[in-house]
């Protein structure tokens, strides 16, 4: 469909940004990206805002002036497949697509069960280092005698996610803005030093009201400000870059579908996974054809519904290792326009979300990459 982007693995999207990093701080940790390529540099802060899309930050401009003057120093990138916040921040921490890391969406099947990972919140039965085995990109950088650190907040220390995706790294704590400036001010004293800084703020507010709602514009603001403040608080010789993990669009209630309201889109469908703008179906066997097609019938142009092996030539997850095929749906339903694909039984805190991503438009997929 023409409102989809594709990723651009290896060349500039989130999982490009660390390993060009590493090359501008003189430590290669292998091939950089094609199409990403920063200035030396001594020290990198790389400030990550949780659904600040790249068309959003200039559609709202006004409400961010210092990260939009950046806008035009640097093209965006993309992110991910499915563009949702744990498949986003393992690439960026692995430097990996993820058909390689294996984080596949907000929740995917654990092979051989009928549950679900919820990558956020993650499951103790699942050991987040067999789930993601892959070195880090973080780990790599370190091991190439860089510095390397996260600031985060305290209780994302030692999560599942935070093993999986972020491992190799310093962690420092903190939950408050200046707290963070800080940290990364006092990380970034070291020369050949990367400081990764996360602030999931915007995201929540998203979440919550919808984008160029006015609690958004206000955290919107808020962001820049502190961007524009850790700025100033670092030395002019440390290189500041801000991107993004995903955008965000918001779905209007007219425009979801409840499975639970649609039951013929449960037929055959033995559990359903990823989330409300791109879904993993897996299903019962010998159902597959069944299901594509029920749900190409109901869904029509509002949704691309592809076979596993059909979204995975498209290039959506990058090349998928043997071990990560499971974890996709056999079936994967990726949303256009601001379609939502809901379960209130399975899933209803979805319900009361406004904004969501998960799919391919250039709303959700556009990450900013701004350079100062």
């Amino acid at each position: 469909m023409q409102d989809f982007l594709r990723p651009a693995y290896g060349e500039r999207s989130l999982a490009d940004v660390v390993p060009a990093v590493a090359s501008a701080l003189g430590l290669p940790i292998g091939e950089p990206p094609t199409g990403l390529t920063l200035p030396e540099a001594p020290a990198y802060v790389v400030f990550l805002v949780d659904g600040l899309g790249a068309n959003l930050l200039q559609r709202y401009a006004h409400a961010a002036p210092y990260l939009a003057s950046l806008l035009e120093l640097q093209a965006p990138a993309t992110a991910g497949v499915p563009s949702t916040t744990a498949t986003s921040l393992t690439s960026l921490g692995t430097g990996l697509p993820p058909g390689a890391h294996g984080l596949v969406g907000f929740t995917s099947r654990v092979p051989g069960t009928d549950r679900l990972l919820n990558a956020l919140m993650w499951d103790k039965t699942v050991d987040p280092l067999e789930w993601q085995p892959n070195d880090t990109a973080f780990a790599r950088l370190r091991r190439q005698g860089g510095t390397v650190t996260v600031v985060n907040k305290r209780e994302f220390r030692g999560s599942g996610l935070t093993v999986a995706a972020h491992r190799g790294a310093d962690y420092v704590g903190a939950d408050r803005v200046g707290e963070r400036i800080a940290a990364a001010l006092a990380a970034s004293i070291e020369r050949a030093s990367f400081t990764y800084l996360y602030d999931g703020d915007l995201d929540w507010t998203g979440h919550r009201y919808g984008v160029a709602s006015s609690p958004w514009l206000q955290q919107l603001a808020m962001v820049d400000a502190e961007a524009e403040q850790l700025r100033e608080a670092l030395p002019p010789h440390v290189r500041l870059l801000v991107v993004a993990d995903h955008g965000m669009i918001d779905s209007p209630s007219q425009a979801r579908v409840d499975v639970d309201e649609r039951t013929e889109l449960r037929d055959g469908v033995a559990l359903l996974g990823g989330e409300a703008r791109f879904r993993h179906l897996y299903c019962q066997r010998g159902a597959v054809n069944d299901v594509l097609a029920a749900w190409s019938s109901v869904l029509g142009e509002r949704a691309t519904v592809l076979a596993r092996h059909d979204a995975i030539a498209r290039g959506w997850f990058g090349p998928v290792v043997p071990g990560v095929l499971p974890r996709l749906g056999d079936v994967v339903v990726a949303c256009h326009g601001d379609t939502a694909i809901l379960s209130t039984a399975d899933f209803p805190y979805e319900a009361t979300l406004v904004g969501l991503h998960g799919s391919l438009t250039p709303d959700e997929m556009l990450i900013p990459v701004l350079l100062d």
